[in-house]
């Protein structure tokens, strides 16, 4: 039985692992570092693309991600409206590695359980600041549905 609890604080990266860690180890995956991946590719496999606007809170999704928390596709969500999805013991995780993310510039790796309306997942979220003038200004990354490593 696999453990059902999120990832450790210790699951932080340095960006230079940035390549390392969107590497999905197949194949046929396309260059997820362009800024127009293969959407139908990713969406096939359960995953998709997100940013976060850190001064506006605002998210943008790719149809995959809209697809794992049952999300109306073109209904802009806001982060507010996102975090009742996850479990609180995902949510507290998430928090504390994405304020450690945006503290000193580090890229993540976290399972987090959501509740959508289609019921219960777990979701891989790998996650990478992005920066300007040393500062960090937005988080980008991927979500992919990992509930099978989960039963």
């Amino acid at each position: 039985m696999k453990p059902a609890e999120p990832l450790a604080l210790n699951h932080s990266w340095p960006l230079f692992e940035r390549g390392l860690r969107f590497d999905l180890g197949c194949l046929d995956a396309p260059d997820l570092t362009g800024a127009e991946p293969n959407d139908a590719w990713l969406v096939a496999r359960g995953m998709g693309r997100w940013s976060c606007d850190l001064e506006s809170e605002g998210l943008n999704w790719s149809t995959g991600v809209y697809r794992l928390f049952d999300w109306p596709q073109g209904r802009s969500p806001a982060r507010r409206d996102v975090l009742p999805f996850y479990r609180p013991e995902s949510l507290s995780a998430l928090e504390r590695l994405r304020s450690h993310a945006i503290r000193h510039r580090r890229g993540f790796t976290i399972d987090a359980q959501i509740h959508a309306s289609s019921g219960s997942r777990w979701l891989r979220v790998i996650c990478a600041p992005q920066c300007q003038g040393g500062r960090v200004v937005a988080l980008h990354g991927l979500k992919m549905d990992v509930s099978a490593q989960y039963c």
